[in-house]
């Protein structure tokens, strides 16, 4: 277990810094221990607990009976999920990358005024990222769809980079095809028709850049 000591462990995500819960989060649990997940492990959801990303990125999904899988949203740095949170059944979370974890109770949050105006804001903005993707689901065109999700990834969850913003994230053509209700098939093939378009790049260890000038 990593000691959460340490004020430059928080890593904010790269299109903000929140500063407000942020700051508190390293005042009031500055002694609390991380919990940190290799890529790809599934998060227990323990009732009446909330967790934190510190570093890295999760995703959170439902399945359904057919054995198809949805995505619920993404969760990057100082951003909360957990049981309290959600009311969909089943409900997964599962690391993106190698992660660091904070795991609060959900009865700190309520008795602390500052703390719930803070990951009321952070809640904010997974609100208005479910409602983007909502709205993406709503296109018709598939190929519209995985443009806007990209350009969603990099506005949120993106670093600058020459000629663009890379996406700091690895996602698979399967994970994207279940993102956006197609098939692996599909997702292949309108990545490579934006690649050849100069609108989406690789780099080096299979991260996207999305293009500055992209549309």
């Amino acid at each position: 277990m990593q000691v959460f000591s340490d004020a430059s462990a928080m890593v904010a995500s790269p299109q903000r810094d929140d500063l407000g819960l942020r700051e508190l989060l390293e005042t009031s649990f500055s002694k609390r221990n991380l919990v940190p997940m290799p890529a790809g492990s599934q998060i227990p959801l323990l009732k009446d607990h909330v967790w934190l990303v510190v570093r890295g990125m999760t995703k959170l999904v439902t399945s359904y009976m057919s054995g198809d899988e949805a995505l619920l949203g993404l969760v990057g740095p100082n951003e909360p999920f957990g049981e309290p949170l959600s009311s969909v059944a089943p409900y997964e979370a599962i690391t993106l990358c190698d992660s660091d974890l904070l795991c609060l109770r959900w009865d700190e949050l309520l008795d602390d005024p500052c703390l719930c105006r803070a990951m009321l804001l952070a809640m904010a903005r997974r609100y208005r990222q479910s409602e983007a993707l909502l709205a993406l689901m709503g296109l018709r065109r598939v190929e519209e769809r995985l443009r806007g999700f990209l350009e969603l990834l990099a506005l949120h969850y993106g670093q600058p980079c020459e000629g663009g913003t890379r996406i700091g994230l690895r996602l698979t053509h399967q994970e994207l095809a279940s993102s956006l209700g197609t098939t692996r098939v599909t997702i292949t093939r309108f990545i490579g028709q934006l690649r050849d378009e100069g609108w989406l790049l690789m780099e080096p260890g299979r991260f996207l850049v999305v293009k500055a000038k992209a549309r």
